[in-house]
């Protein structure tokens, strides 16, 4: 087996099957963990990747042509998860290419998307495995394709794909994750209930991830983050609005400062 990072992370992000995905993901993090995975080939191309591996279900639609459900049935309630879940498998594929795409950047970056990657695949199967028990699986309903967009736009600078895809993406997780498990408490749901309250913790960890870099990226550059952030959300027509979930985003990094500018804005900039 390659010990090179960028060969073996690419190979998973392309992998198709859930399975060997999920299995390749707890290796990669398994081998860095243990020191045998290397750098040495960051000189090598870097290919372009418009879609990464995935299964051929769930089918993926436009955002608006995803099937609504009400959470009150049981049918509702595992769409609910099944969404959640295809989250969590885009970010397998997200974290997967933050370590294959950008290069020269210090060792500790590699170390830190591995282990997203290896959070998220363990987020996956327990979703997956629950809406198992409710008698659906990955794939039972469709999806949309929106996480992956975002990465594909971001492709050309790290910067920018810590600004627009922990800041942004991620960091709503955290201010919609409490909605969601007040849905499924009020479903009886305990064990998603369970699962989701695992997830909120650990997303908090990966956001503070994302704000590291995107800091660290904007020293190396001399760039003020909270401008340049400002002008990312309107150059990508990026959306960030309140209500947030200030204790979670605060123990992710953002600081008060920051939070209360982006409620000033959002008051103030009329929604494109």
């Amino acid at each position: 087996m390659s010990q090179d990072l960028f060969h073996r992370a690419y190979t998973c992000l392309q992998t198709n099957d859930v399975d060997s995905k999920l299995a390749m993901t707890a290796a990669l993090m398994a081998d860095w963990a243990c020191g045998t995975l290397t750098l040495q080939n960051a000189s090598s191309p870097v290919a372009p990747i418009a879609e990464p591996g995935r299964p051929d279900q769930p089918e993926l639609v436009c955002a608006l042509k995803v099937a609504q459900r009400k959470v009150s049935s049981p049918a509702g309630r595992a769409a609910l998860i099944h969404s959640i879940a295809h989250i969590e498998f885009n970010a397998i594929n997200l974290a997967l290419d933050a370590a294959y795409r950008f290069r020269a950047l210090p060792r500790e970056y590699y170390g830190d998307w591995l282990k997203v990657a290896a959070d998220e695949a363990y987020h996956f199967t327990l979703l997956r495995d629950h809406l198992r028990s409710l008698g659906y699986d990955y794939g039972s309903f469709s999806a949309h394709n929106g996480l992956w967009e975002m990465a594909v736009r971001t492709a050309h600078d790290p910067l920018v794909r810590m600004a627009l895809v922990p800041r942004v993406l991620e960091a709503r997780g955290l201010d919609v994750t409490p909605v969601l498990i007040h849905k499924l408490a009020s479903g009886g749901d305990k064990r998603a209930v369970d699962i989701l309250e695992i997830i909120l913790r650990d997303e908090v960890g990966h956001v503070r991830i994302g704000n590291h870099w995107y800091t660290y990226l904007c020293e190396q550059r001399g760039i003020e983050p909270m401008a340049m952030f400002r002008t990312l959300l309107q150059e990508y027509n990026a959306q960030v609005r309140p209500p947030f979930h200030t204790e979670a985003r605060l123990a992710a990094g953002f600081s008060k400062e920051e939070l209360q500018a982006l409620e000033r804005s959002s008051t103030t900039t009329p929604p494109k």
